[in-house]
C-alpha cells in the first residue's frame, strides 16, 4: 500500500509542476490579486488531490481541476458580500503583453465585471477555450457563455479606462 501511495503522489506531484503556472493565470484573472490567486490555486488543487483517482481517470485532468478552480472562485464570491477590485498589477502574475498600462487597466475594468461574466471573458478569450469547453468549465449552457462573454464584452469596450485600446475581444 505505501509503494502506491508514493507512485500516486508522485504522479500528482507532476502534474501540479505541469498544471500550476496555467492555473495561477487563470485564478489571478478570476480573482484579481495574486494572493487571493495562489489560495485559489492551493484550494483547487487540495480538492483534486482528495479526488485523484477521478481528476486522473479524465480524458482532460487539466480542464477537470480547471472546473474545480472555477467552483472554487464561485464558492469564495458566494461567501463574499463584495468582490475586491483589482488595484495594482503584481510584476510577476501578470500575463506577457505589450504595454503595461494597458494590461493594468484591462485587469481593472475585468475586477468591475460580475463573476460569472468575469470567467466566460477570461476563459473564451484569455484561456483561448471554445464556447463548449468554456460552458462545460463553468458549468452552464453554450448559450450562457455566449449571453455572459457578449455582455463582458461590452462592459469592458464601454469602460472609459479601456477608450485607448483597439481591439477587446475582437473576431470571435
Amino acid at each position: 500500500m505505501g509503494a502506491q501511495k508514493a507512485a500516486r503522489d508522485e504522479e500528482f506531484r507532476a502534474f501540479t509542476g505541469s498544471a500550476w503556472t496555467r492555473l495561477l493565470r487563470t485564478a489571478y484573472l478570476l480573482a484579481g490579486d495574486r494572493h487571493s490567486a495562489e489560495d485559489l490555486v492551493q484550494q483547487a488543487l487540495e480538492r483534486a488531490y482528495v479526488a485523484w483517482g477521478r481528476v486522473r481517470a479524465a480524458d482532460d485532468p487539466h480542464a477537470y481541476v480547471r472546473r474545480i478552480l472555477i467552483n472554487e472562485h464561485a464558492r469564495r464570491f458566494r461567501r463574499r458580500a463584495s468582490e475586491e477590485l483589482v488595484t495594482a498589477v503584481p510584476d510577476r502574475a501578470a500575463p506577457a503583453g505589450p504595454d503595461p498600462d494597458d494590461r493594468a487597466a484591462l485587469l481593472a475594468a475585468l475586477g468591475t465585471l460580475p463573476p460569472r461574466q468575469r470567467q466566460a471573458v477570461v476563459l473564451r478569450y484569455w484561456e483561448d477555450l471554445t464556447e463548449t469547453q468554456t460552458a462545460s468549465a463553468m458549468g452552464c449552457s453554450v448559450g450562457t457563455v455566449k449571453s455572459q462573454a457578449a455582455r463582458g464584452l461590452a462592459k469592458l469596450r464601454a469602460a472609459s479606462s479601456l477608450s485607448g485600446l483597439t481591439s477587446i475581444g475582437g473576431g470571435r
